[in-house]
Formats: C-alpha cells, sequence, structure tokens
C-alpha cells in the first residue's frame, strides 16, 4: 500500500503488483526494501530485469498504472481508519503503531486471546 507523505510509494507499489502479475511480488517486494533509494521508474526497471521479469510488460504496467483502482481503493481504507505510520499491526482489531519490542507484541496477542475466550 503506498504511503501518501512518500513521493515514490505509489510508483513502487505499482512496481510490486506488476511484478507479482508475472509470479515475482516476494521478490520485489524483497529489493524495493533492499534498494529503497533507486524508487525511480529507471531503478524499477532495472530491478525488473534482474528479477528476469519481462521488462517491456513491467514498464507498459507501471507506466500505465495499472493497479491505480486497487492502490486507491487500499489508500482510502488506509485514511478511513487513520493508519499513517509503518509498522502499524492489527491484533484482533486492536491497533498497534510502531516497532514493538516481541515480548510486547506477545503480551498484546496474549491479552487478544484472553479476551477471546470469555
Amino acid at each position: 500500500m503506498p504511503y501518501k507523505y512518500r513521493d515514490y510509494s505509489h510508483i513502487a507499489a505499482e512496481a510490486s503488483l506488476a511484478a507479482g502479475d508475472q509470479g515475482k511480488y516476494w521478490e520485489m517486494h524483497d529489493l524495493l526494501l533492499e534498494r529503497g533509494a533507486k524508487l525511480d521508474r529507471d531503478g524499477l526497471v532495472q530491478m525488473a530485469a534482474k528479477l528476469g521479469l519481462d521488462v517491456k510488460r513491467f514498464a507498459a504496467d507501471i507506466d500505465t498504472m495499472k493497479h491505480k483502482d486497487l492502490l486507491e481503493r487500499d489508500k482510502a481504507l488506509a485514511v478511513s481508519i487513520n493508519l499513517y505510520e509503518t509498522p502499524t499491526y492489527f491484533i484482533n482489531g486492536r491497533k498497534v503503531v510502531g516497532n514493538r519490542e516481541f515480548e510486547y507484541l506477545k503480551n498484546v496477542i496474549d491479552e487478544e486471546l484472553a479476551r477471546a475466550k470469555k
């Protein structure tokens, strides 16, 4: 899901979905995280080539914003639930914002499991 305050988030989200159309969503995901500084179009096309994607198809997909409707839907959902920070987790509907230690997350999960048993 693109983040509304980052310039390249939308094209990066398009790139991950375009790669997914060719069976390489997670591979593109990993490259995007590894090479976050190269999220412009040329950098993304280079990543697609590195992954062995059909570069012409990939470039056409990101140029035409093939997945725009899906991404706009996701952005609208994020706005509706006031979701602007990463990472954000929802544990049984409970919003947890920020990078948290394992023990903190474990406690939230344990609390929610106990609550669900009532």
